[in-house]
């Protein structure tokens, strides 16, 4: 049990450079973002995209606090680059309940780490979030598009809208985590994820 205790300075240095990987690899796919209505799918597309990168990381990385690191350094860049508070306070909450259910499985399991993954992958949902939480701010933050983008944005993005955003998410972050498993078989044998 000793192997899931700490982190060690090696396992930071993965941490940040699957940071790096995930966050060009979230960036990437915002980008369908410049048309309003894609933002809605974003989340889905980011897991399934994204679902290898993070599989990865979880076979290469069994220790508690790794995939809650990992996960809070984008949410942090978000914030720093002009964010509201709201990714940030959301990204805490998902990624301590996807914490905390990877925990459940050992950190081996691979129905656990799947499960945990597509609560990961929610926490890209707060981003969206801003517009019901922080909406003053949010539209500030998009007049940058302009006004016809952010009144667009701004009708698109409902508690009821989002219901299926967050549905969506939790899909996407299955279908990921699940082919990201087909992808890296060996990995997975090699780390003793079942």
């Amino acid at each position: 049990m000793e192997k899931y205790n700490t982190l060690k300075i090696k396992d930071l240095v993965t941490i940040g450079v699957f940071s790096v990987i995930y966050f060009v690899v979230m960036f990437s796919v915002g980008m369908i973002g410049v048309v309003p209505i894609l933002f809605l799918v974003y989340p889905a597309l980011l897991g399934i995209i994204s679902g290898t990168v993070i599989m990865l990381f979880m076979a290469k990385v069994q220790k508690k606090g790794a995939i809650f690191i990992l996960g809070m350094i984008s949410p942090i860049i978000m914030v720093a680059m002009g964010h509201t508070y709201v990714p940030l306070v959301h990204a805490i909450i998902v990624m301590l309940v996807a914490e905390f259910v990877r925990k459940m499985g050992d950190y081996k399991s691979l129905k656990y780490n799947l499960i945990s993954f597509a609560i990961f992958n929610t926490w890209i949902c707060g981003s969206l979030m801003q517009m019901l939480l922080a909406k003053d701010r949010y539209i500030e933050m998009c007049m940058i598009m302009g006004k016809e983008y952010t009144t667009a944005l701004e009708k698109l993005i409902t508690y009821q809208n989002m219901a299926f955003v967050y549905l969506g998410a939790i899909i996407g972050g299955l279908v990921g985590g699940y082919l990201g498993k087909i992808l890296l078989k060996k990995h997975f044998e090699r780390a003793g994820i079942i």
